[in-house]
């Protein structure tokens, strides 16, 4: 085996990495049949700015959307943002989803206009996006800096939807999304240093 070769537990982070990424896109799909099915019972449980009710909005209008169109749009850069963070470890990736989920919910539910609900991944994606791109620079690993190049190559002009202007698209949770996703990436990084520390730390234990 070539030293360039992926390693046996990278090939199975990423094999788990493909399942929750397939698995997230497939809850949210169900989720919309189920929307359908019920006459859109599930849209009431977006993000409602400034209500109690719209607490609980936070924990679900992630995986909530308006429509097929809503949800066929965000379908392909869930599932490729999703694998990417989750592809350099499972429970890494989970715990920045979870702050970028808080941090962008709360912002939506603080800063959105008042009547308006909110829903959808887009929230998420941003997020990610923001993650990969910003992650390298912290961490200063040059893979990571390699990748997050590369994904704003591919996706950076979709930040431009931080900024308000489309109707009937929520810019803040965009916005919130990406600040939660570079709150993220400066909270989870792992410099060179400290994984030399704690490699050094696991042999001498």
């Amino acid at each position: 085996m070539s030293q360039d070769s992926p390693t046996p537990a990278k090939r199975a982070n990423w094999l788990r990495a493909g399942v929750w990424s397939l698995g997230f896109v497939a809850m949210l799909w169900v989720l919309e049949a189920t929307d359908y099915v019920s006459g859109h019972q599930l849209d009431s449980l977006g993000i409602q700015p400034r209500t109690d009710a719209g607490l609980l909005g936070i924990v679900f209008a992630p995986v909530l959307h308006f429509g097929w169109a809503h949800l066929y749009g965000n379908t392909l850069p869930a599932l490729v943002l999703s694998f990417l963070v989750l592809a350099s470890g499972v429970g890494r990736g989970i715990v920045a989803t979870l702050i970028i989920w808080v941090v962008g919910g709360v912002g939506v539910w603080l800063m959105s206009p008042p009547g308006s609900i909110t829903a959808g991944t887009s929230m998420l994606i941003f997020g990610w996006l923001v993650y990969l791109i910003m992650r390298g620079l912290f961490s200063h690993r040059i893979g990571q800096i390699v990748i997050g190049v590369l994904i704003f190559l591919a996706y950076g002009s979709l930040l431009l939807g931080v900024l308000p202007g489309q109707t009937g698209v929520s810019w803040q949770g965009h916005l919130f999304g990406a600040i939660g996703g570079a709150l993220a990436a400066w909270m989870l990084n792992d410099p060179p240093k400290k994984q030399a520390s704690n490699k050094a730390q696991k042999k001498a234990a």
